[in-house]
């Protein structure tokens, strides 16, 4: 191997082992991220943030007052579960900062047909709004406003969104773009 190729292999190992052992700064490992994706767990009150398939950070959470079960109804106080998509970053938010969590997702949207909770036009809204990565409709008898915002995590408080304390919360908005994929899982 030339002097080239192994000081190239020994920056890359040296850089890895930076990421391992939290010499580089949070802030310039947040930076890197290209492909940002959230995995939400319920049950473990916790939010993994990854990088394509690489978990680069796992962040304490808050839920909805009643945190167990999937969202049903309009202030049932649960957190939806499925896959989403963040639909907006808002910067003026009651809780600090928030990224928009695209509930109610298609299943969210058949399922309350099915029960004559929403009309076929607001099925179809919702479907639309989904197939285009838009808002959908947040006025439903299914409830909508879901978000990640800031506010805090010691116990469960919100209507059914996800909270982080507020210097994690800057953290997450600063690297995450509309359209990343959000699983929410119980």
């Amino acid at each position: 191997m030339n002097t080239t190729k192994r000081r190239f292999l020994i920056g890359i190992l040296a850089l890895s082992a930076c990421f391992h052992t939290g010499d580089v700064s949070a802030q310039k490992i947040m930076s890197a991220i290209k492909y940002p994706s959230i995995i939400v767990e319920k049950l473990k009150r916790n939010l993994k943030l990854y990088d394509g398939k690489t978990l680069v950070k796992t962040y304490k959470i808050s839920l909805g007052a009643e945190p167990l079960g999937d969202k049903e109804i309009e202030g049932d106080g649960k957190t939806p579960e499925g896959e989403f998509y963040v639909f907006t970053k808002n910067e003026k938010s009651a809780f600090f900062l928030s990224l928009g969590v695209s509930y109610p997702n298609k299943e969210d949207a058949e399922r309350g047909l099915k029960a004559n909770l929403i009309t076929q036009f607001e099925r179809d809204e919702i479907v639309r709004a989904v197939d285009e990565n838009l808002m959908p409709p947040q006025k439903t008898k299914l409830g909508g406003e879901i978000y990640i915002h800031g506010g805090g995590c010691d116990a469960d408080w919100t209507q059914g969104c996800m909270a982080l304390d507020n210097e994690n919360m800057q953290e997450l908005f600063d690297v995450i773009t509309v359209g990343t994929t959000v699983i929410i899982k119980p």
